[in-house]
Protein backbone atom coordinates (compact mmCIF):
# COMPACT_ATOMS: atom_id res chain seq x y z
CA UNK A 1 0.00 0.00 0.00
CA UNK A 2 1.44 3.30 -1.24
CA UNK A 3 0.79 5.90 1.98
CA UNK A 4 3.16 8.61 0.79
CA UNK A 5 4.37 9.82 -2.38
CA UNK A 6 6.65 12.64 -3.05
CA UNK A 7 7.32 14.58 -6.56
CA UNK A 8 10.19 15.93 -7.58
CA UNK A 9 10.42 18.67 -9.83
CA UNK A 10 12.77 19.11 -12.79
CA UNK A 11 13.42 22.95 -12.55
CA UNK A 12 14.63 22.89 -16.19
CA UNK A 13 11.35 22.63 -17.58
CA UNK A 14 7.93 23.69 -17.90
CA UNK A 15 6.10 21.36 -15.57
CA UNK A 16 4.51 22.57 -12.33
CA UNK A 17 5.13 19.65 -9.74
CA UNK A 18 2.62 21.14 -7.18
CA UNK A 19 -0.32 21.68 -10.01
CA UNK A 20 0.63 17.40 -10.19
CA UNK A 21 0.58 17.01 -6.67
CA UNK A 22 -2.89 18.77 -6.50
CA UNK A 23 -4.34 16.59 -8.74
CA UNK A 24 -2.84 13.46 -7.56
CA UNK A 25 -4.52 14.27 -3.99
CA UNK A 26 -7.58 14.41 -5.28
CA UNK A 27 -7.46 10.79 -6.95
CA UNK A 28 -5.35 8.98 -4.29
CA UNK A 29 -5.58 8.30 -0.31
CA UNK A 30 -1.69 8.76 -0.02
CA UNK A 31 0.24 11.54 1.40
CA UNK A 32 1.38 13.34 -1.40
CA UNK A 33 4.25 16.08 -1.11
CA UNK A 34 6.62 17.94 -3.35
CA UNK A 35 10.44 17.40 -3.13
CA UNK A 36 13.22 19.59 -5.08
CA UNK A 37 15.40 18.32 -7.60
CA UNK A 38 15.75 14.34 -6.88
CA UNK A 39 19.29 14.09 -8.51
CA UNK A 40 20.37 16.72 -5.75
CA UNK A 41 18.70 15.29 -3.26
CA UNK A 42 20.28 11.74 -3.72
CA UNK A 43 23.88 12.47 -5.08
CA UNK A 44 26.77 10.68 -4.26
CA UNK A 45 30.45 10.11 -5.23
CA UNK A 46 29.68 7.94 -7.76
CA UNK A 47 26.39 9.35 -9.48
CA UNK A 48 27.97 10.67 -12.11
CA UNK A 49 29.93 7.43 -13.31
CA UNK A 50 26.92 5.43 -12.81
CA UNK A 51 25.10 8.04 -15.50
CA UNK A 52 28.55 7.68 -17.73
CA UNK A 53 27.85 3.69 -17.36
CA UNK A 54 24.04 3.96 -18.52
CA UNK A 55 24.90 6.35 -21.62
CA UNK A 56 23.29 4.66 -24.89
CA UNK A 57 25.85 4.28 -27.68
CA UNK A 58 23.88 3.15 -30.70
CA UNK A 59 20.31 2.87 -31.10
CA UNK A 60 20.35 -0.81 -32.01
CA UNK A 61 23.46 -1.48 -29.87
CA UNK A 62 22.21 -2.62 -26.27
CA UNK A 63 25.70 -2.10 -24.51
CA UNK A 64 25.47 0.74 -22.57
CA UNK A 65 28.53 3.18 -21.09
CA UNK A 66 31.27 5.51 -21.76
CA UNK A 67 33.59 6.04 -18.84
CA UNK A 68 36.09 7.95 -19.59
CA UNK A 69 37.18 10.74 -17.66
CA UNK A 70 35.97 13.48 -19.82
CA UNK A 71 32.48 11.98 -19.93
CA UNK A 72 32.49 10.98 -16.12
CA UNK A 73 33.26 15.18 -15.98
CA UNK A 74 30.58 16.34 -17.99
CA UNK A 75 28.19 14.14 -16.05
CA UNK A 76 29.27 16.02 -13.29
CA UNK A 77 28.95 19.39 -14.72
CA UNK A 78 25.46 18.43 -15.83
CA UNK A 79 24.63 17.29 -12.18
CA UNK A 80 25.91 20.31 -10.40
CA UNK A 81 24.27 22.35 -13.46
CA UNK A 82 21.85 20.77 -15.52
CA UNK A 83 21.25 23.56 -18.27
CA UNK A 84 24.38 22.38 -19.78
CA UNK A 85 22.53 18.59 -20.24
CA UNK A 86 20.61 17.38 -23.24
CA UNK A 87 20.92 15.42 -26.56
CA UNK A 88 21.65 12.30 -24.50
CA UNK A 89 19.87 9.17 -24.11
CA UNK A 90 20.47 6.95 -20.99
CA UNK A 91 19.34 3.62 -20.01
CA UNK A 92 16.22 4.09 -17.88
CA UNK A 93 16.55 0.67 -15.63
CA UNK A 94 20.01 1.46 -15.10
CA UNK A 95 19.20 5.03 -13.89
CA UNK A 96 16.46 3.71 -11.49
CA UNK A 97 19.10 1.20 -10.10
CA UNK A 98 21.34 4.12 -9.23
CA UNK A 99 18.70 6.10 -7.88
CA UNK A 100 17.54 3.24 -6.05
CA UNK A 101 20.89 2.39 -3.97
CA UNK A 102 21.32 6.48 -3.30
CA UNK A 103 17.54 6.46 -2.09
CA UNK A 104 18.56 7.52 1.75
CA UNK A 105 16.65 5.48 3.18
CA UNK A 106 15.17 1.74 3.14
CA UNK A 107 13.20 1.60 -0.18
CA UNK A 108 9.97 0.41 0.47
CA UNK A 109 6.71 0.28 -1.32
CA UNK A 110 5.06 2.93 1.19
CA UNK A 111 7.14 5.41 -0.09
CA UNK A 112 6.86 5.78 -3.73
CA UNK A 113 9.03 8.52 -5.10
CA UNK A 114 8.54 10.46 -8.40
CA UNK A 115 11.33 11.86 -10.17
CA UNK A 116 10.58 13.97 -13.09
CA UNK A 117 13.70 14.48 -15.09
CA UNK A 118 15.39 16.68 -17.82
CA UNK A 119 16.88 13.47 -19.03
CA UNK A 120 15.57 11.41 -21.59
CA UNK A 121 15.34 7.78 -20.82
CA UNK A 122 15.46 4.17 -22.98
CA UNK A 123 14.68 0.93 -22.22
CA UNK A 124 15.79 -1.94 -24.84
CA UNK A 125 13.78 -3.56 -26.87
CA UNK A 126 14.21 -7.35 -27.27
CA UNK A 127 11.46 -7.57 -29.43
CA UNK A 128 13.33 -5.78 -32.35
CA UNK A 129 16.80 -5.21 -31.20
CA UNK A 130 16.85 -1.30 -30.51
CA UNK A 131 16.85 1.25 -28.20
CA UNK A 132 13.34 2.87 -27.38
CA UNK A 133 12.89 6.22 -25.69
CA UNK A 134 10.18 6.22 -22.32
CA UNK A 135 8.14 9.03 -20.96
CA UNK A 136 8.28 6.83 -17.44
CA UNK A 137 9.97 4.01 -15.81
CA UNK A 138 8.32 2.26 -13.44
CA UNK A 139 9.35 1.17 -10.17
CA UNK A 140 11.23 2.57 -6.78
CA UNK A 141 11.90 5.36 -7.64
CA UNK A 142 9.34 6.04 -10.37
CA UNK A 143 11.29 8.17 -13.12
CA UNK A 144 9.60 10.25 -15.45
CA UNK A 145 11.26 11.95 -18.28
CA UNK A 146 10.23 15.38 -19.24
CA UNK A 147 11.84 15.01 -22.66
CA UNK A 148 10.94 11.89 -23.44
CA UNK A 149 6.82 13.26 -22.93
CA UNK A 150 7.55 14.69 -26.25
CA UNK A 151 10.17 12.82 -27.71
CA UNK A 152 9.35 9.16 -27.18
CA UNK A 153 5.40 8.59 -28.77
CA UNK A 154 5.61 8.60 -32.60
CA UNK A 155 4.30 11.87 -34.24
CA UNK A 156 1.52 12.20 -36.91
CA UNK A 157 1.94 10.69 -40.41
CA UNK A 158 1.91 14.52 -41.45
CA UNK A 159 4.78 15.01 -39.60
CA UNK A 160 7.10 12.40 -41.22
CA UNK A 161 5.50 13.27 -44.57
CA UNK A 162 6.89 16.80 -44.36
CA UNK A 163 10.00 15.47 -43.08
CA UNK A 164 10.28 13.59 -46.81
CA UNK A 165 8.87 16.05 -48.43
CA UNK A 166 11.74 18.75 -47.21
CA UNK A 167 14.62 15.80 -47.69
CA UNK A 168 13.57 15.69 -51.37
CA UNK A 169 13.47 19.03 -52.10
CA UNK A 170 16.68 20.19 -50.34
CA UNK A 171 18.69 17.05 -49.81
CA UNK A 172 18.95 17.28 -45.79
CA UNK A 173 16.96 16.82 -42.91
CA UNK A 174 15.13 19.91 -41.67
CA UNK A 175 15.31 21.84 -38.62
CA UNK A 176 12.71 20.26 -36.05
CA UNK A 177 11.37 23.50 -35.23
CA UNK A 178 10.43 24.22 -39.47
CA UNK A 179 8.20 21.08 -39.31
CA UNK A 180 6.43 22.08 -35.79
CA UNK A 181 5.48 25.39 -37.19
CA UNK A 182 4.18 23.24 -40.49
CA UNK A 183 2.03 20.63 -38.53
CA UNK A 184 1.08 22.50 -35.66
CA UNK A 185 -1.59 21.39 -32.45
CA UNK A 186 -1.06 17.64 -33.21
CA UNK A 187 1.66 16.95 -30.90
CA UNK A 188 3.43 18.22 -27.76
CA UNK A 189 6.28 20.51 -28.58
CA UNK A 190 9.07 21.48 -25.73
CA UNK A 191 7.98 23.44 -23.06
CA UNK A 192 4.47 22.63 -24.69
CA UNK A 193 2.19 24.52 -21.79
CA UNK A 194 0.19 21.17 -21.89
CA UNK A 195 3.14 19.58 -20.56
CA UNK A 196 2.04 19.51 -17.09
CA UNK A 197 -1.55 18.72 -17.45
CA UNK A 198 -0.19 15.87 -19.57
CA UNK A 199 2.13 14.60 -17.25
CA UNK A 200 -0.17 13.80 -14.55
CA UNK A 201 -1.44 11.01 -15.71
CA UNK A 202 2.27 9.22 -15.83
CA UNK A 203 2.79 10.09 -12.10
CA UNK A 204 -0.83 8.31 -11.47
CA UNK A 205 0.72 5.22 -13.65
CA UNK A 206 3.62 5.42 -10.79
CA UNK A 207 1.04 4.89 -7.92
CA UNK A 208 -1.32 2.70 -9.79
CA UNK A 209 1.79 0.07 -10.82
CA UNK A 210 3.14 0.11 -6.98
CA UNK A 211 -0.45 -0.31 -5.74
CA UNK A 212 -1.92 -3.25 -8.59
CA UNK A 213 1.11 -4.50 -10.00
CA UNK A 214 -0.45 -3.60 -13.57
CA UNK A 215 2.11 -1.27 -15.30
CA UNK A 216 -0.40 -0.10 -17.84
CA UNK A 217 -3.99 0.28 -18.79
CA UNK A 218 -4.76 -1.39 -22.60
CA UNK A 219 -7.66 1.01 -23.49
CA UNK A 220 -7.18 4.31 -25.28
CA UNK A 221 -8.46 7.15 -23.48
CA UNK A 222 -7.70 6.33 -20.25
CA UNK A 223 -5.33 7.83 -18.10
CA UNK A 224 -3.00 5.22 -17.62
CA UNK A 225 -2.82 4.24 -21.04
CA UNK A 226 0.84 4.16 -22.38
CA UNK A 227 0.59 5.77 -25.61
CA UNK A 228 2.76 5.12 -28.24
CA UNK A 229 1.81 7.75 -30.88
CA UNK A 230 1.45 11.73 -29.97
CA UNK A 231 -2.75 11.53 -31.31
CA UNK A 232 -3.05 8.64 -28.85
CA UNK A 233 -1.06 10.85 -26.22
CA UNK A 234 -3.30 13.55 -26.36
CA UNK A 235 -6.93 11.73 -26.07
CA UNK A 236 -5.63 9.80 -23.11
CA UNK A 237 -4.05 12.75 -21.31
CA UNK A 238 -5.50 15.72 -22.10
CA UNK A 239 -9.17 15.21 -23.40
CA UNK A 240 -12.51 13.83 -21.53
CA UNK A 241 -13.09 11.42 -19.74
CA UNK A 242 -10.11 10.83 -17.55
CA UNK A 243 -10.35 6.81 -16.98
CA UNK A 244 -11.76 4.09 -18.69
CA UNK A 245 -14.83 2.42 -16.85
CA UNK A 246 -12.25 -0.13 -14.46
CA UNK A 247 -10.44 2.49 -13.65
CA UNK A 248 -12.55 5.33 -12.99
CA UNK A 249 -14.06 4.00 -9.80
CA UNK A 250 -10.48 4.03 -8.24
CA UNK A 251 -9.22 7.35 -9.43
CA UNK A 252 -12.20 9.61 -10.48
CA UNK A 253 -12.69 12.08 -7.58
CA UNK A 254 -15.89 12.22 -6.06
CA UNK A 255 -18.41 15.31 -7.44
Amino acid sequence: MVDRVTIYGAPTTSTDADAIADWLRDRTAATVTVGGRFLESVSTGDLAERFAAARVRSPSDRATGNTMLGTIRYEERVLEDPDRGGGVLYDGRAIQRALNAALPDEPGLEHLRVALLDRALGTWGDHDGRWHKRVNVLGQPSLVSVPGLYEAPAKPEAYYKEQQRHALLSGDTPPREVLENRIDGAFLLEDDPRTTEALKGYVLQAVHYLETGEAFCPREGCRLYNAHYHETLIESQLRPPEFCEEHAPLYAPES
